[in-house]
């Protein structure tokens, strides 16, 4: 296998990325100084070598603890549980959601063999009561995995003295009815709002 077909690969291992862009983007790397591939590698090396989950909300860092919960800004009391580390910038750039997160570290998929011992449920449970933790935001996608995975850290905080909250759903700003499935819609209208 030659250097190109080997790298090609390796970049159409990536998700989103296929074997077509995959070699386009080696004969793009190819075309660049060589220094240029050298900062693209070492930066390669140095992510997996020095970013690590955090060791509270599992967020990704290079620290033991992330950016996020060390900020004194931040309120304690609230916590908002994702899927992904990839999830929190989507929040983060809303620039609403004062609180903490958790990284649950993927959804309920039992087709895919993940069970609620795969993810971080039981770290977000030990947190609860020592954080001193008032409500606790279930922001998993609106998939059929991600209501799953919600539903379950529901049952699994509702034992708990905690406010259990769900992220609405419903029509994106923009968007048009016209082109808007039938679930959306239905999660649009049940989730309805007195007009003031």
């Amino acid at each position: 296998m030659s250097i190109i077909d080997e790298l090609t690969t390796e970049l159409a291992r990536l998700p989103g990325i296929g074997r077509k862009t995959a070699l386009r983007l080696t004969y793009h790397l190819v075309r660049q100084p060589a220094s240029q591939s050298r900062k693209l590698a070492e930066a390669l090396v140095a992510l997996t070598e020095r970013v690590r989950q955090c060791d509270r909300c599992f967020n990704l860092t290079e620290s033991p603890l992330c950016r996020l919960c060390t900020d004194p800004r931040r309120d304690p009391a609230v916590i908002c549980v994702v899927e992904e580390a990839s999830d929190i910038a989507s929040i983060e750039r809303a620039g609403e959601f004062r609180g903490l997160y958790h990284v649950l570290g993927g959804r309920l998929s039992p087709l895919d063999g993940v069970g609620p011992d795969d993810l971080t449920i039981g770290a977000l449970l030990a947190r609860i009561e020592p954080e001193g933790v008032q409500e606790v935001i279930l922001a998993t996608n609106p998939s059929l995995e991600g209501e799953a995975t919600a539903l379950y850290c529901q049952r699994q905080l509702a034992a708990r003295s905690v406010r259990i909250t769900r992220i609405a759903r419903g029509l994106p700003v923009g968007g048009d009815l016209e082109y808007a499935d039938g679930v959306t819609i239905a999660q649009a209208l049940s989730a309805r709002r007195e007009m003031l």
